[in-house]
């Protein structure tokens, strides 16, 4: 998961949602990858064992679906490790291809690194390799050089066939430095996560400013553990960063309510100790928030919804923003945009909270600046 999305499912929504594609696919010989990958609306090519060694290129794993997919004219390679992808890269990239007659378009990013030579046997002192230390360049005076950064290669079905990614009339295509995020070691991993949240693809919709927080009590808020005492008293146990996250939507304007299907008395003390509803012995969840939105006005859109298991199922899917705890059912997982790093009653109400309140912040400041802009232009 990279902030609470399958790595696969970021580039997969940026090359659904670019509507260029005829169909979209995810190479793979494992059965879990196959699983997410068809949950995020792909198709699955099944590669065979001579093409899913160790050894093999992926080169070798598109040459082996050209062949059997004879229709395919052009074919789009996309790396799962590159998570800023958006869609209009894809749609410029597949322009140059289609309009503007290319064989071949990859992406690049543009770096200003002095490159020096190694130092090694045989070789006793090093020298630059693309500056004059004589007259070293200014950043701001210096075009830099481009790099490939393997978000995509676009080519023909001839190229491919011929062995070659890269070839014939071919052009590059820059992406801005933001959006060129690529994992290869473990490093790379909390840099991208970072990186993602902040200029990741989240979806055609507009971000969601939400105004209406639901989430299970038990199994939410609680770590779905009961204690009794020895008089036959109920007691439950709660978190303080996910009760400090309560106070921190309501502050930011949202409303939190608290669902459950039985009538625990303790339930009551806890939800009114947070100033929130509390709506208790519910059967049918969907039916319940329906009602609720109807009551305050409002859409999925506006709801944001955090469940643990598969009567949260539909409520996970229409709601404008849904997360489940780290230690939710595969179920549960599968119908959330968002799964957390924290396991129930121990930060995970917290964690969902941060990622409303950066969701509604995104969406505010682009309001924002679409206002500058048309004001200004």
């Amino acid at each position: 998961m990279l902030a609470g999305v399958p790595l696969i499912g970021w580039v997969l929504r940026a090359a659904i949602d670019s509507k260029v594609f005829d169909s979209v696919w995810v190479s793979t010989d494992h059965d879990d990858i196959e699983k997410v990958a068809k949950a995020w609306g792909a198709q699955v090519h099944r590669r065979s064992p001579e093409v899913s060694r160790d050894s093999s290129s992926s080169l070798d794993t598109i040459q082996e679906f050209v062949r059997l997919n004879p229709v395919v004219d052009i074919i789009g390679h996309i790396q799962a490790t590159s998570p800023c992808l958006h869609p209009f890269h894809l749609q410029e990239a597949m322009g140059m291809m289609t309009k503007q007659g290319y064989d071949s378009v990859f992406s690049v990013v543009r770096r200003h690194n002095f490159r020096w030579q190694e130092i090694k046997k045989g070789v006793p002192k090093t020298k630059p390799l693309n500056l004059n230390p004589f007259k070293r360049p200014r950043r701001q005076d210096w075009d830099g050089e481009l790099y490939e950064n393997g978000s995509f290669y676009f080519n023909t079905r001839d190229l491919v066939e011929q062995g070659m990614l890269q070839g014939g009339n071919m052009i590059y295509y820059e992406m801005l430095p933001e959006y060129s995020v690529d994992i290869d070691v473990d490093i790379d991993w909390p840099i991208a996560e970072q990186r993602v949240l902040r200029y990741g693809y989240f979806g055609r919709d507009k971000l969601e400013q939400v105004k209406l927080f639901v989430t299970n009590f038990d199994g939410c808020l609680t770590d779905g553990k009961l204690y009794m005492s020895t008089t036959g008293e109920e007691i439950l146990s709660v978190n303080v960063k996910d009760t400090m996250a309560v106070k921190l939507l309501q502050d930011s304007g949202v409303e939190v309510l608290f669902i459950s299907s039985s009538d625990s008395p303790v339930q009551k003390l806890i939800a009114k100790k947070l100033g929130c509803q509390l709506k208790q012995k519910v059967a049918n969840k969907q039916e319940e928030v329906q009602r609720l939105m109807k009551e305050r006005q409002l859409s999925w859109k506006d709801v944001a919804y955090f469940g643990n298991d598969k009567p949260d199922v539909d409520c996970l899917n229409l709601a404008g923003v849904s997360g489940v705890p780290l230690d939710a059912p595969s179920v549960a997982v599968k119908a959330a945009k968002y799964t957390c790093h924290c396991a129930a009653g121990q930060g995970a109400i917290r964690e969902m909270a941060e990622h409303v309140l950066l969701l509604k912040e995104m969406a505010l400041s682009k309001d924002t600046q679409e206002k500058i802009d048309r004001k200004n232009f």
